[in-house]
């Protein structure tokens, strides 16, 4: 059981790590925003290379704050029932649902590395003149990002099995 509360500690540390970097992306974006706007309007400058990297910064930011939010208890739950169970009932719920996220987000993965190999196979860049090049590596973030998401779900279901085996071990 030991073993079990370690690695979804080890997990949910990593994804700690990679979503506080990805936090990061939210100020970049926001610089990167005003710098357009002001360039625009004060110097006649627009870029479409820039213009698209401010919704290349959401993706990633929204790929891997999605594994951090749920990380950091940011989910909302509706808990009309929930909140009446005991802790045994409540660790077997949370290792159902957790399961299943973990399971459809390893799907994702699954599906999306070959929509990423199809990208890089032809070297995909923007469609629009002076847009970024190398679509692929935006692409890639997608099943990485749900690969982060998979194990912030790992981690929650081995916390949720350990609590269903023995609820006076209930960690929060």
């Amino acid at each position: 059981m030991r073993v079990l509360e370690r690695l979804a500690d080890g997990a949910s540390c990593a994804v700690r790590i990679i979503g506080g970097l990805a936090a990061w992306s939210g100020l970049a974006l926001v610089l990167l925003v005003a710098f357009n706007v002001l360039a625009r309007y004060f110097l006649s400058y627009s870029s479409v290379g820039l213009q698209e990297l401010e919704w290349h910064l959401m993706a990633v930011a929204a790929l891997f704050g999605m594994s951090y939010g749920l990380n950091q208890g940011g989910e909302v739950r509706v808990d009309i029932f929930y909140a009446r169970y005991g802790a045994r009932t409540k660790a077997v719920i949370d290792l159902i649902g957790n399961g299943a996220l973990t399971l459809v987000a390893v799907y994702v993965v699954w599906l999306s590395i070959a929509y990423v190999q199809s990208s890089y196979a032809i070297a995909e860049g923007s469609p629009d003149p002076g847009g970024l090049p190398l679509r692929y590596v935006l692409k890639a973030a997608i099943p990485a990002g749900f690969a982060l998401l998979a194990l912030q779900g790992l981690a929650m279901t081995l916390r949720a099995g350990c609590e269903a085996v023995d609820p006076a071990r209930h960690r929060t």
